[in-house]
């Protein structure tokens, strides 16, 4: 299946989305308000996501839209698209740039293409299940086969023990030979650059992975 015309398209929103995100950023009276869950979110948040379901109802007005703050649309279709204006709303409002916009592609379910965009330092990562690119350039993962040898990542690492795999989960942190809570999606951009080895993430909804697989893969 040829991807191009979508990399393309998802190379666009990831900037178009950047920059409205960016001005946003730092801003010392940033509303935040709570959801249901308790989450933070941002007018950054959901505007960025409704910028992005209209620049792909414009382009693909068959595709569904599957998204963090607006929910479904035609989730059943043939491509989907699976969108994360934000990911690291905590890290964004604290202006930690750790967060990023993530957007994939589904075909048939699966995902094919994926992105994280780091609009502050100017770095998007896009793969599509084969390779990986940084800002135009390819990487990779490195091979680390020792966990003695490895950098792990984790977004909170002082309540993983609260989670069904946390014990198993602090024994892996305490036998790395480094152990870091740069996370959010960010940690992924590093997984998937080569300087990183392991993140860990106990909890992931859909919009969270999605990107994740086509990139690291």
């Amino acid at each position: 299946m040829d991807l191009s015309i979508y990399r393309s398209f998802l190379s666009d929103l990831a900037l178009e989305s950047g920059d409205f995100i960016r001005p946003y950023y730092g801003r010392a009276d940033l509303a935040v308000e709570r959801k249901g869950d308790a989450s933070p979110v941002t007018a950054a948040d959901r505007g960025a996501e409704l910028l992005l379901r209209r620049r792909i109802a414009d382009r693909f007005p068959a595709h569904g839209i599957i998204g963090e703050e607006y929910g479904n649309e035609r989730a059943e279709a043939e491509f989907t698209w699976v969108l994360d204006p934000i990911d690291g709303t905590k890290s964004f409002i604290s202006a930690v740039p750790l967060w990023g916009t993530l957007i994939a592609l589904l075909h048939r379910g699966e995902p094919v293409l994926g992105c994280i965009h780091q609009p502050i330092l100017g770095q998007l990562l896009i793969g599509d299940g084969v390779s990986a690119t940084l800002n135009g350039a390819p990487v990779r993962c490195r091979a680390t086969t020792r966990v003695e040898a490895a950098t792990i990542l984790t977004s909170d690492h002082l309540n993983l023990g609260c989670y069904q795999n946390g014990p198993a989960c602090d024994r892996l942190l305490a036998r790395a030979r480094l152990a870091r809570t740069w996370g959010d999606c960010y940690g992924y951009l590093l997984l998937a650059s080569g300087h990183a080895d392991v993140c860990l993430d106990p909890i992931m909804n859909p919009w969270d992975i999605a990107a994740l697989i086509p990139v690291v893969r």
